[in-house]
Formats: C-alpha cells, structure tokens, sequence
C-alpha cells in the first residue's frame, strides 16, 4: 500500500514521544510505501488534489531517523491512505487544507477524515454532550467570564484553537490577575474562549484514552508536578499506567460511535475525574507510553483500523 503522511517536520521530532513516526515505522514494517510532505506542498488544479511529497525511510535513531528522496508531485487519488497529522493550532489555514483533502476520490482515503476534523473542535464538539462534560461557558464576553468566575469560585480558561496546554489558565474569582486574564485570553473581548469549572481531581492526573475506530485501545494518566496545574507531558506531567473505569467506559461508549460514523480512526480524549474535557482528532499522542505499559502495538492496531476502511472504500 501507499502511504502519504502529512505532517510537521520531521526532522524536529522526538522518535520516542511522536505518535506519526510511530505510524510511519508500523507502514514500512508491512513493506509498504511510506511518502512524507508538509501541509504547506499540498495544491490543487483543476479540481485534482495534488501534493510535493517525498518518499522517506525510517531508522530508529534520533537524528538520523528518516532519510528523504527527491520531492515528486503525484496526485493524492494515487495514495491508498492519506493521514493527515499536522499539529494544531487549529486555525484557518488548516480549515484551508481540509477542503483540499476533501477533493480525492475513492478508494483514496484520509485519516481522520477531513470533513471531521473540521466539525470537531477539539474543546467545543465535547459540550454537545452535557452530562459528560463539566459546566462549560463559551464566550468572548469579558462580564460573562467574571460572573461564571463568581458562581463557581474556581475556573479554568482555554483558548479553542490551543494544544499542549498552551494558553490554559485556572482563575480564583478573587484573583487579582482576573481581568488581565481574560483580557489576554479573549484578546479584549474579540475571541471566543472556553471556561469550565475547575475540577480539583486534576492534581490527582489527566487521563488520556485512545479510540481506535470509536473503541478504546489503551489509556495513560498524566500527572502534573509541582505548581503547574497542566496535566500535558509537553508542559512536564509524568505518565503513570493505568486502566479504565466504569464513568470513562461510560464516556467511550456515548461519543465513540460519534466518532466513528465521521471517519475519525485516531482519537485522544481527555478525562478528568468522571468529567470528559476534550476530545482530540487532529494529532493526538500517547502511542509510545501506552505500548511501553501495556505491551501492545498501538500503531499496528490503528493501521489495521485505516487499512479496513480503505477496503471497504473500494468494495
């Protein structure tokens, strides 16, 4: 099969944190094609989706672990699976290259499906389903900020467009930063923001749990240290193992056929206590840490997942 994985780049990538490299390397051990490209080589002419792409040959060794061929244009009807793992921020650019992974015919197929990842905000699409989810408020409105701040005592403001814990901020309603925070967050009142109220089960850790296909294949928990509140291993959490509990069962079982019928193959959802908090379907991460606790092969399973719906395109 031929595989074309866009993506940020992949020389600046930690070989045993990054989920796309562990993807990469499951596709080459089948003995199939592997084509690396960026967002920014994608094109279209005459209504055809095109891309600069690269063939790439993986080695598991930081800084030497992918070799490049020469840039080719081929036509992305002439890829089997295209998955596309560029990181957010989810902006409008990125919106720009969905509508050009719409383009390609079947049995082509995209992964996650573009049309997907545009309707599911990784902070927003969660609120659809209240009884899962912590009192959520979406505004831009700097009063209704304050008063969700003052009925709730404690709240956690994030931007929608945010990842990694980037821009995330827990709120006292006596705070003397509070207006300056959500003057930043909002950028004056001209930005969208979600707040929730703040669940004290997040010192105890962040769960992340991967559905592959809508069921779910593996979870870890990530504990933040020190002062930082942010249960993100880019802002410092260590893993721990762990399994699932009857409430996040719960939770998998209500989105996860959601998920599934929208074409998102590959998805890392975010619990806190018995409360769901985002649901991430642009790049999610955690492969590396749930195979080295659980003994499992992760990628493999995701793959067989994309390789199913690519035969069944064609049927």
């Amino acid at each position: 099969m031929r595989h074309l994985f866009l993506m940020d780049p992949i020389g600046g990538i930690r070989i045993d944190k990054d989920s796309t490299f562990a993807l990469m390397t499951e596709a080459q051990r089948r003995g199939d094609e592997v084509l690396y490209a960026l967002v920014d080589d994608l094109y279209a002419r005459d209504g055809v989706a095109g891309v600069r792409a690269r063939s790439a040959t993986l080695k598991r060794v930081q800084g030497e672990h992918a070799v490049l061929g020469p840039p080719t244009d081929l036509s992305l009807g002439d890829v089997d699976i295209v998955w596309m793992r560029k990181d957010p921020p989810f902006h409008i650019d990125y919106i720009f290259n969905t509508y050009l992974l719409d383009l390609p015919r079947r049995p082509t197929i995209v992964v996650n499906a573009p049309e997907g990842l545009r309707a599911m905000n990784e902070k927003a699409w969660a609120v659809r389903f209240p009884e899962l989810v912590p009192t959520t408020l979406i505004t831009q409105s700097l009063g209704q900020l304050r008063a969700f701040a003052e009925e709730l005592g404690k709240i956690v403001v994030k931007p929608l467009d945010g990842n990694g814990g980037e821009g995330v901020f827990v709120v006292s309603k006596d705070d003397p930063n509070i207006g300056v925070i959500m003057e930043m967050s909002t950028r004056h009142g001209q930005r969208k923001v979600m707040a929730q109220r703040y669940l004290p089960e997040a010192k105890r850790g962040d769960k992340r749990i991967i559905l592959v296909d809508g069921e779910p294949a593996g979870a870890i928990l990530r504990v933040p240290q020190g002062v930082d509140h942010r249960g993100n291993m880019h802002a410092g959490a260590i893993v721990e193992k762990t399994t699932l509990t009857p409430r996040e069962q719960e939770i998998c079982d209500v989105i996860g056929s959601r998920l599934a019928a929208a074409g998102q193959v590959f998805v890392g959802i975010d619990v806190i206590g018995d409360w769901l908090t985002e649901v991430n379907v642009t790049s999610p991460t955690g492969i590396h840490e749930i195979n080295a606790f659980d003994g499992v092969s992760l990628e493999a399973r995701i793959l067989d997942a994309a390789v199913a719906r690519w035969t069944r395109s064609g049927s």
